[in-house]
């Protein structure tokens, strides 16, 4: 699908699902107004900012308009309903903790189940837009693709995955090169790709054999500038490299990479240490400076030892640190190579209750106002545990390039905890990468957010 018309549906639907909610308050309100006080007016403007922050934050934290989830209509349509669950939820915790009395409860509950309709309707809509421009023959793009190689079949998967708006005409290739039948026919070979892509108004024409392979590509390259049609090379570099590369250019001369790295840029550092700056001082000053006394006296109530538990752990570019926590375990000779496990025998009462709550962690906040750690990132190992893994798993070094958060995307998908098998820590190595690649301040507040979420829900792994 085409990107910016991927931006343009999620712009449009939420746009739609907004104005869908204050139209759902405005007209209740209306409808029963001669039953609502005028000195109440300020206690339903408050309530309908709520109702907006809510489904705003919700649809946030759930990503419901992401392209995975509005390209399939059926997830979206869960998606949804586990989106306004949840924003049902928030709205029943501020009526009940704030104690909305005022409130018409024919109100309430006119605009919160007219909201649930209301967006099953609009997935409806979306369904007929995505009909409707699926079929606009002015909106669809038509490909021919030069070459029949494994290139060109992996293009023809991905575009295919694309759905909409992409029809694929075929492919152009000599006829002694193809020797198995093509889901996609043979047009022509490759010198007729010109009088091909004319004859069925093709946009584009997409080359998996390149200029150096045959030089009549550079004439074809030519060629397509003057039918204003589209001409792209996609270079083979599957011999020298197995994985996607990323290029960048240093003035005019082409860099390939293994990866992108958002941190690898100045201002993204800054903006990501001004962050942990400013969120671990305001944790320290109005958590800590009353939480570090309350937990030593808990601690040393059940247990003989030190009030924190200091570990050397690996830190980024694999340097050490000493990363703090609260002790939730008797002082035993295996701490600094045991990781916890389910109904550890080490474990005390209190600090079964901190690792549930993950108040264990706070101290770290310090770490992090040092420079040590940051508030999201890759959760730091043990020393031993690195050198282990990092022999058994390929990639397991990469998240080294980062400074280790408090917390970070593999925790909130599910990979906190014990690791019990090197496909867990593999698939958490995993989404350490993917937190590199796809660095953002607004991820790092999502992670936040959603890790507060995670916290009060309950994790399994938690113990």
């Amino acid at each position: 699908m085409n990107y910016r018309f991927i931006r343009f549906l999620q712009l449009v639907l939420a746009g739609l699902d907004l104005i869908t909610l204050n139209l759902i308050v405005l007209v209740t309100q209306l409808s029963l107004s001669e039953s609502i006080p005028v000195e109440n007016f300020i206690v339903y403007a408050r309530f309908w900012l709520f109702l907006n922050l809510a489904w705003m934050l919700v649809c946030w934290v759930g990503n419901v308009y992401n392209e995975k989830y509005i390209n399939s209509f059926e997830m979206f349509a869960r998606r949804t309903t586990r989106i306004y669950f949840g924003w049902l939820g928030i709205v029943m915790l501020y009526l009940y903790f704030f104690q909305q009395f005022r409130l018409s409860r024919i109100f309430i509950s006119v605009t919160l189940s007219s909201m649930g309709i209301m967006l099953m309707i609009n997935r409806f809509i979306y369904l007929m837009i995505r009909h409707y421009f699926r079929h606009q023959e002015y909106l669809v793009r038509k490909v021919v693709i030069i070459g029949y190689n494994d290139v060109a079949k992996k293009l023809v998967n991905y575009l295919e995955e694309e759905g909409m708006n992409t029809e694929i005409v075929g492919f152009c290739e000599e006829a002694k090169n193809v020797h198995e039948l093509s889901n996609y026919p043979i047009v022509c070979g490759i010198s007729g790709a010109m009088d091909i892509s004319k004859q069925y108004q093709v946009n584009e024409i997409y080359s998996t054999i390149g200029p150096e392979q045959d030089a009549e590509i550079y004439e074809l390259m030519m060629q397509a500038d003057q039918e204003c049609i589209r001409f792209r090379i996609i270079p083979d570099l599957s011999f020298f490299i197995k994985r996607p590369v990323y290029i960048d250019y240093l003035k005019d001369m082409p860099v390939l990479s293994m990866r992108t790295e958002p941190l690898n840029d100045v201002s993204n550092r800054i903006k990501k240490r001004l962050f942990d700056v400013v969120v671990s001082v305001l944790v320290i000053i109005f958590i800590l400076s009353w939480l570090i006394p309350l937990m030593a006296i808990l601690i040393k109530l059940e247990s003989r030892g030190p009030v924190f538990f200091v570990q050397e752990r690996s830190g980024r570019d694999n340097q050490p640190f000493r990363c703090f926590k609260f002790r939730s375990m008797k002082v035993n000779k295996d701490a600094h190579s045991k990781q916890a496990t389910k109904n550890d025998t080490r474990m005390t009462r209190i600090g079964k209750i901190m690792r549930r709550t993950n108040l264990d962690e706070f101290p770290q906040f310090i770490n992090v106002l040092k420079g040590e750690m940051s508030i999201v990132g890759p959760r730091p190992h043990m020393l031993k545990h690195t050198e282990d893994y990092s022999k058994v798993i390929g990639q397991y070094m990469i998240r080294q390039f980062l400074t280790p958060g408090i917390t970070g995307w593999a925790q909130v998908n599910g990979f906190r905890g014990e690791t019990k098998t090197i496909m867990q820590m593999q698939q958490r190595v995993e989404h350490d990468i993917w937190y590199m690649e796809n660095w953002s301040i607004w991820l790092d507040v999502r992670i936040m957010f959603l890790t507060i979420y995670n916290t009060f829900k309950g994790n399994k792994n938690a113990f």
